[in-house]
């Protein structure tokens, strides 16, 4: 990895904790040897905690190179943002993406990848890089997603659970 893909991936990171900040949730940033997990979020109450894995693109391509790894590592509570940097005068563009839809989504179009024959006809080998896209902008700035901010409901039953137990 080069530096300034390095530098980019940490930018990332930092963007989302800023943009998770902003909108009034705790965001830490995990210690680079934490496995799968860039940042844990949790809402003000602390009644909620999610992860969050960042991928960061500076193409604007709406496309995130990913691992193998990637097709297994899912929990109702993992999500992705995948940030597209953009030009140094724009804001960072969001796309978050709950990790089960990832790990279906690249291991789907790998297979499919795979399936394909290449340009030269022959078939193609195996590799352990896996792209996530969002050309439509389906996960764009779905920051409820995530599930942090809790309906008026959400927010009864949770008061009422505690009062029972």
């Amino acid at each position: 990895m080069s530096t300034t893909s390095l530098l980019a991936g940490v930018a990332g990171e930092y963007f989302v904790a800023a943009e998770l900040s902003r909108r009034g949730f705790i965001a830490s940033i995990t210690l680079r040897n934490t496995r799968g997990i860039d940042i844990v979020v949790t809402n003000k109450d602390a009644t909620k905690t999610v992860t969050i894995q960042c991928k960061t693109s500076r193409k604007k391509k709406r496309q995130w190179i990913l691992g193998e790894k990637s097709e297994a590592f899912f929990a109702e509570n993992h999500f992705y943002v995948m940030v597209d940097l953009g030009d140094e005068s724009e804001r960072p563009s969001y796309h978050v993406v709950p990790s089960k839809i990832v790990a279906a989504t690249i291991k789907k179009s790998h297979s499919d990848w795979l399936k394909a024959p290449s340009a030269s006809g022959k078939p193609r080998k195996d590799s352990q890089i896996r792209n996530f896209s969002d050309k439509t902008n389906t996960y764009l700035e779905r920051w409820e997603l995530l599930g942090l901010v809790e309906t008026p409901l959400a927010h009864a039953r949770s008061y009422w659970n505690q009062k029972l137990e």
